[in-house]
């Protein structure tokens, strides 16, 4: 696979990365995981040069990282860890439709407890990118990356990132620690970061992770109706799912084909080459929990969209619906 850099100084990781939520949280919690496959998943994705795992202490919680570390035992040095902190559960059900309830926790007694829970769970004396899931509206945000500029101090982070933030909380933090990443909802039905948050990175070096780069699974025409959705998911909450808005959104995933079939790519592969071709440091990282998604989303990286095609792309209207 091509690889990049995690941002302008940070180490050389493939193109497309991989989001481990999915196999343990939030998306069709009614259909049984499997953790062998699971495992298997992770596996291939390192021999596919998927190098940029994240995941998250809050998915699950803390089962996701459980299940990556011991994916992980003898193959850690292949790997490049991303987890989180800042978040946590206060019901993993969720209720009806299936969206786990957290709430932001950004407190620094917080921090500095989260990270060595990460670390065991994850099974490993540090993790390659240590990333704020969501500012705390009630903390400074200055006392919460103080907190995890401590980690890396100590030596159980190398690198730390923001998630979800303004360019002004990019430099805040900037002040206390350098900002190796930013993470964000970035794809072609959710581009609100191409305004000013991306552009802030690109000309600071630091590097961008977008997650659900595949619009929820909506932009490869999985799809096509509200009763597609499996239950207790928490897509069903969201309003860009509800029929009438789905019905409005299904012309995006139509054009994303038209481009796919033109030059004999998969839409998911397109949706993801898109995204490469934003910059040179963004690394979009899809979740799944099969083996055929992941070879499909690791094909992207081969995958080279022509003038004209990103002109298309870029010219599909925005959705229909806010994201939450």
């Amino acid at each position: 696979m091509r690889t990049t850099t995690l941002g302008t100084h940070g180490p050389r990781i493939g193109v497309i990365g991989l989001g481990a939520m999915g196999m343990s949280f939030a998306y069709d919690m009614v259909t049984p995981r499997d953790e062998a496959t699971s495992v298997s998943v992770i596996h291939q994705a390192l021999d596919l040069g998927m190098t940029l795992i994240d995941t998250s202490d809050v998915y699950g919680p803390y089962t996701n990282e459980e299940l990556l570390g011991r994916a992980l035992a003898g193959r850690r040095d292949g790997a490049v860890i991303a987890t989180k902190v800042g978040l946590e559960s206060i019901d993993p059900t969720g209720g009806p439709g299936g969206s786990p309830l957290v709430r932001p926790n950004g407190r620094p007694e917080h921090v500095r407890a989260a990270i060595d829970g990460s670390l065991r769970r994850l099974g490993t004396d540090h993790v390659d990118l240590y990333q704020l899931h969501r500012v705390d509206p009630e903390i400074p945000i200055e006392e919460t990356w103080g907190a995890m500029a401590e980690a890396v101090t100590a030596g159980k982070a190398l690198r730390l990132g923001l998630s979800e933030v303004t360019v002004e909380q990019i430099q805040r933090a900037q002040a206390v620690h350098a900002v190796t990443t930013v993470q964000s909802e970035f794809s072609l039905w959710t581009r609100d970061v191409q305004a000013e948050v991306l552009p802030y990175c690109e000309e600071h070096g630091i590097g961008f992770l977008p997650y659900s780069p595949l619009g929820r699974g909506f932009l490869v025409g999985r799809f096509t109706s509200f009763d597609d959705l499996p239950e207790n998911d928490q897509r069903r909450r969201l309003p860009r799912f509800q029929q009438d808005n789905l019905r409005a959104n299904l012309d995006i995933a139509a054009k994303v084909r038209t481009v796919a079939d033109r030059i004999a790519a998969t839409p998911a592969q397109v949706a993801l080459a898109w995204l490469t071709a934003q910059g040179p440091h963004v690394v979009p990282i899809p979740g799944t929990k099969t083996p055929k998604y992941l070879a499909d989303n690791a094909g992207a990286a081969d995958v080279r969209l022509s003038p004209a095609d990103l002109a298309d792309l870029d010219a599909i209207q925005a959705p229909v619906g806010a994201r939450y």
